[in-house]
């Protein structure tokens, strides 16, 4: 120590300064840490995985511009503010933790929250007045009773899932720019006139294993970008003709598909499906889970959660909003390379097997070149190293 204190302390030369920076990185876990020691990263470590490490604060440690961060299957209870300085932060996972409200301070470049499976009771109209660059909330599997959205907010918001939450009525001032919807497995038994007037982009909206009886007239008819409706595993009131005979002709005659028509008139139904009877595709597959109950729907320890267990009729085995294109077609490619859109699944990527490389054969041209390719590899490496030591270290004043 009383040589690298001296050495330090000596004149600077540019040899010095060399030394300093292989010293600095030869000695990298006691001068900068890049990766927590409690999670796995990748792509430069901006990608970083801490899921189902019993994790019950945020580790310290993360590079500041870290871009995917998995903290799901943990026991995390609140990150008010600590996520705020991560300004190249894109997607964030905090799916089944203990969270019993939306974090607040969440970087505002953000385009994916997922925040499944936890304890959140309610959505304040501040909890996501500033986010403006989010496409996907996942909000589903929590206590929900109330959101409380404000007009032009969310502007980028494309996929909305609230599914398996405590919801009555559909939430008003929902996003206008929203394709899909996921308000299934709650109990909502009406939907407000005019609530749905200001969603002229919606294609796809679930609506299925809630309390429905009726709905009002002409309530989906300024949904004009319709695509898809789910509506079974409804109680409908089918033997009260004057409410639900004018409800089954529109949904008879409307150009979406809708899946579980009321009063089980038939599976799936609308113009779409009559019109192309021969490529009919059966979307409707009523031993599926339920829309959402994927892999990143099961609990702690590997159990799915009492909510999504109870499985009803199903529509889709996969989220709606991992589609492909549910951000827009080649709008990720419009952006920098930097900013690319990972798909997860909320669970651990370590520990996975990998096939065992074929060895060259010694003298082969083959492996003279992955030998040459190996050391320009680990030359870039060190450069990188050596130049994210450099900038850690400018404020010690230890770089001529």
């Amino acid at each position: 120590m009383e040589k690298m204190r001296d050495l330090i302390m000596a004149p600077r030369t540019p040899l010095t300064c060399l030394l300093l920076l292989l010293l600095s990185g030869i000695l990298g876990g006691q001068v900068l840490s890049i990766c927590p020691s409690e999670c796995s990263c990748s792509r430069g470590h901006r990608v970083v995985d801490c899921s189902l490490r019993h994790l019950t604060h945020l580790p310290p440690g993360l590079q500041h511009n870290i871009q995917f961060l998995n903290l799901s299957h943990n026991g995390l209870r609140g990150l008010d503010g600590q996520l705020s300085h991560y300004a190249h932060l894109r997607t964030l996972d905090l799916s089944y933790n203990l969270l019993g409200y939306f974090p607040s301070g969440l970087p505002r470049a953000l385009w994916d929250i997922r925040a499944a499976g936890n304890q959140i009771k309610a959505l304040d109209k501040n909890d996501t007045a500033y986010q403006w660059n989010l496409r996907v909330l996942d909000l589903s599997a929590n206590e929900l009773k109330r959101v409380v959205l404000i007009n032009n907010t969310l502007p980028s918001l494309h996929a909305l899932n609230l599914s398996h939450n405590r919801f009555w009525t559909i939430p008003t001032n929902m996003p206008h720019n929203m394709e899909v919807a996921d308000l299934s497995h709650n109990y909502l038994v009406q939907i407000l006139p005019g609530s749905l007037d200001r969603l002229p982009r919606l294609r796809r909206f679930y609506l299925h294993a809630n309390r429905f009886s009726w709905v009002p007239w002409g309530v989906f008819d300024q949904l004009k970008a319709l695509e898809m409706l789910t509506l079974g595993d409804n109680p409908w009131a089918c033997e009260e003709e004057e409410n639900i005979t004018r409800f089954l002709r529109w949904v008879e005659g409307t150009r979406a598909t809708v899946l579980g028509c009321p009063c089980n008139i038939r599976p799936t139904c609308g113009q779409i499906q009559r019109a192309n009877p021969r490529r009919e595709r059966h979307f409707a597959s009523y031993t599926e889970p339920p829309l959402g109950a994927d892999s990143r729907e099961l609990g702690r320890g590997g159990h799915a959660p009492s909510r999504a267990s109870v499985v009803t009729s199903g529509y889709l085995a996969k989220s709606a909003w991992l589609e492909p294109g549910i951000h827009g077609e080649g709008e990720a490619e419009a952006n920098s390379g930097e900013q690319k859109r990972f798909v997860f699944t909320s669970t651990s990527t370590t520990g996975l097997p990998r096939p065992a490389a074929k060895k060259p054969k010694p003298g082969s041209a083959r492996g003279i070149g992955h030998g040459f390719h190996t050391q320009s590899s680990c030359f870039v490496v060190a450069l990188n190293l050596l130049g994210m030591v450099a900038y850690e270290l400018s404020w010690l004043n230890l770089i001529c």
